[in-house]
């Protein structure tokens, strides 16, 4: 696991960054990682500095794209393999990433670690929401995922190189759409994720519904008008 980088974004996580960290620390002890502290107003810097977790601070609070983009410019300028995309909240669990890794070395761009694949008749919320967003993607690409909205994920060089250079690219469902529009390889492996540990998700009921729409609005019309850099 030696090649493998595991981006932790990070906003106001004070509750939970000590046990992500040290839960990946103690299931991969060979498995790097980097905190992005995305500008956070609590003490989550100050417990990453106690404990001497590697830390990338970042002054103002970018959101996810501007956070996890500056966690794949560290990748890249150090020269990873692979990067996993680990969530600072206590949801993702790190015995699922050794799998993701198998499944890298398959020739895949992209791996999703799904929550669906074993559990296809369970009608959460959450499930009708990622299957609303699989039938977009899949109306548009031809492509059938099970949970493109899951934010576990594990990139290879080449698209560790396309998130750090590129100011288009932010870890979203319709980003999965347009690269698999340009060719990538994307497959998915089954994981479990659990709920927040603590604190409060700032995904709430209307802003869930509005991330909804947009990524449904973006898959379906933006794009089609998405230009890439070479």
């Amino acid at each position: 696991m030696e090649k493998v980088l595991a981006i932790i974004p990070a906003f106001n996580e004070e509750q939970n960054i000590e046990m992500v960290v040290e839960g990946l620390n103690r299931q991969h002890l060979r498995l790097d990682y980097v905190v992005v502290n995305d500008g956070s107003t609590d003490r989550t810097a100050d417990i990453c500095r106690g404990k001497g977790y590697n830390l990338l601070n970042l002054p103002v609070n970018l959101g996810l794209a501007g956070c996890f983009q500056a966690g794949m410019k560290y990748a890249y300028k150090k020269g990873y393999e692979y990067v996993v995309q680990f969530d600072g909240d206590g949801q993702h669990k790190p015995e699922f990433i050794q799998a993701m890794r198998n499944k890298m070395e398959e020739g895949y761009e992209l791996v999703i670690g799904s929550r669906f694949i074993q559990s296809r008749k369970n009608f959460s919320v959450r499930m009708i929401g990622s299957r609303i967003i699989t039938a977009a993607i899949r109306l548009t690409t031809g492509v059938n995922l099970t949970d493109p909205t899951s934010g576990m994920r594990m990139f290879n060089r080449k698209m560790i190189k396309e998130f750090a250079l590129n100011l288009n690219y932010g870890p979203e469902p319709d980003t999965v759409s347009y690269l698999l529009k340009q060719g990538a390889k994307v497959a998915e492996v089954p994981v479990v994720i659990g709920e927040r540990a603590g604190g409060e998700s700032y995904l709430k009921p209307a802003v869930a519904a509005g991330y909804m729409v947009r990524m449904l609005i973006s898959i379906l019309l933006v794009q089609n008008f998405r230009k890439r850099k070479r």
